[in-house]
């Protein structure tokens, strides 16, 4: 099992080298190689090969492991969990994580021991990649992917971990949680923002060679790209808050998700509807038209029409970069290698999300923990000391209360202008909201609600659009928080009502 851990068995070696032999790419007797021409001293590490189910080449390899490697048999088929399975087996200080399609430089075991001894702060490092590639489809893979590691070893705070060549101390390893084999290699930056949260620095090793064998292939990259989203939306779908979670930025379509909820997409078009025909906004024309057809769509279509043109952007530019490969330029290729991997993102997202939906997956509060649900908000910002969300000129959202009155008050930092000039009318399950029920402060919207039994209701509003200078979305109010709240007092005079109804009533 994965958590029985290794006891101590006589002198412990300073590394345990963990090779997971799944994604081998044809590579792994070069890695083998690699490992075993090694320079430093040969009882300072131990090799252990993680074997997989469907491993095809299990006698050659115990022939060329001999007793210079442990070979370790487990039912994972993923690099993660095999990874997550050496680190379990491991008897060494220093953990050191690499690929099968990864070799290490000869004297690389020695320069991970002098940069120990030179960096006592370092509580992990990672080593420096160098690419292999056979095709040109695999030269702009690596140019992608090279300049992403490279902005990640030395420009970003935390994003540290790379699984091509990861050294780290066992214990610190366990205390940050480990990689999880159920997020994918989405799991190296879940450990990455876990050792950032808990003051364990990450350090680069440059002089450290690993040479990485790019493929090449586009159906390797469509796998590794859905293999990183599934773990990044399950991650969000668990709504952990331990060390770390607050640093991994919430992807553009995990916001906007919700605003695909048809009943929440009917409240803020019914807001929009009784808003025109109270006569408050038939001007310009042309704003109300987008409005009502943005909201029109949804109502009828939910995230169907997103999906398709998702869709139809991954046909564009998986064609377009097959094309290139064949005729295109290296800069042409790599142009539309990143146009097909940011659209293959965006459509798995969306797909990934629409299935965790599907299986009644945990709400997404953004606004609160009383906040179920919530249709035309636009991402977070931060603006003059606050944070918060723009909503669109209508928005939605669900809250849960107690039943009968309940006290609901939006935040709204006054950025657009004071909030008693904006002209923003509410609707509680259709239903316009008084202006007697509404006490509007510098930077709140608070009223007093009668919430039904079940004590979840629908609150809409709609408000004149505010269009910023140089920014196309279609702003309404800013929120920073919605609470929803209920005195004892309020409950049972709500229930004394209901009883002295159903009496009257019958």
């Amino acid at each position: 099992m994965q958590n029985a851990r290794a006891p101590y068995i006589g002198e412990s070696p300073l590394f345990s080298i963990i090779i997971p032999l799944e994604y081998h790419r044809g590579q792994w007797e070069l890695s083998w190689l690699g490992w075993t021409s090694q320079t430093a001293d040969r009882s300072l590490y131990e090799i252990i090969l993680v074997v997989p189910p469907d491993f095809a080449a299990r006698e050659e390899l115990k022939v060329l492991a001999g007793d210079q490697a442990r070979l370790e048999f487990t039912a994972s088929d993923h690099d993660i969990g095999l990874c997550a399975f050496g680190a379990a087996k491991a008897r060494g200080s220093y953990l050191f994580f690499t690929e099968s399609h990864c070799w290490p430089e000869p004297e690389v075991i020695e320069l991970c021991i002098r940069a120990i001894d030179a960096h006592p702060d370092w509580a992990a490092f990672s080593c420096r990649s160098v690419p292999i590639c056979h095709n040109r489809l695999s030269e702009a893979e690596a140019t992608m992917y090279q300049a992403d590691i490279e902005f990640g070893m030395k420009q970003h705070p935390w994003r540290k971990v790379l699984d091509q060549c990861f050294v780290t101390r066992r214990d610190v390893y366990w205390e940050c949680g480990g990689l999880r084999e159920e997020l994918g290699h989405f799991a190296e930056w879940v450990l990455a923002a876990a050792y950032h949260a808990r003051g364990h620095a990450i350090g680069y090793l440059e002089e450290a060679r690993f040479h990485h064998y790019y493929i090449g292939e586009i159906g390797e990259l469509k796998t590794f790209t859905l293999d990183f989203v599934e773990g990044e939306i399950r991650y969000l779908s668990e709504a952990r808050r331990e060390p770390g979670s607050e640093l991994l930025e919430v992807p553009v379509e995990w916001v906007e998700w919700a605003g695909f909820d048809v009943s929440l997409a009917r409240a803020a078009s019914n807001a929009l509807l009784h808003y025109c025909f109270a006569g408050r906004g038939w001007r310009p024309p042309g704003e109300k038209l987008r409005a009502f057809w943005h909201w029109g769509a949804l109502t009828l279509c939910g995230d169907l029409p997103a999906r398709f043109a998702a869709r139809l952007a991954v046909l564009q530019s998986h064609f377009g970069l097959r094309a290139l490969t064949m005729i295109g330029s290296s800069e042409a290729i790599a142009r539309w290698m990143r146009r097909y991997i940011a659209s293959l993102i965006h459509l798995q997202r969306l797909e990934c999300i629409r299935r965790i939906r599907g299986h009644a997956g945990p709400a997404v509060k953004f606004l609160g923990d009383r906040v179920l649900g919530q249709a035309g908000f636009h991402a977070l910002e931060s603006s003059a000391g606050h944070t918060f969300r723009w909503s669109e000129p209508q928005a939605a959202i669900r809250i849960q209360g107690g039943a009968g009155r309940n006290t609901v008050r939006i935040r709204s930092p006054a950025l657009r202008a004071p909030l008693r000039e904006i002209g923003v009318h509410f609707y509680l399950d259709g239903v316009h909201v008084d202006a007697s029920a509404i006490a509007i402060g510098p930077d709140s919207y608070t009223m007093d609600l009668d919430l039904p039994p079940s004590g979840i209701a629908i609150l809409a509003w709609s408000c004149p659009e505010l269009r910023g200078i140089g920014d196309s979305r279609r702003l309404g109010l800013s929120v920073a928080s919605i609470e929803v709240s209920q005195d004892a007092g309020a409950s049972s005079a709500w229930r004394v009502f209901r009883e002295d109804h159903a009496q009257t009533t019958t």
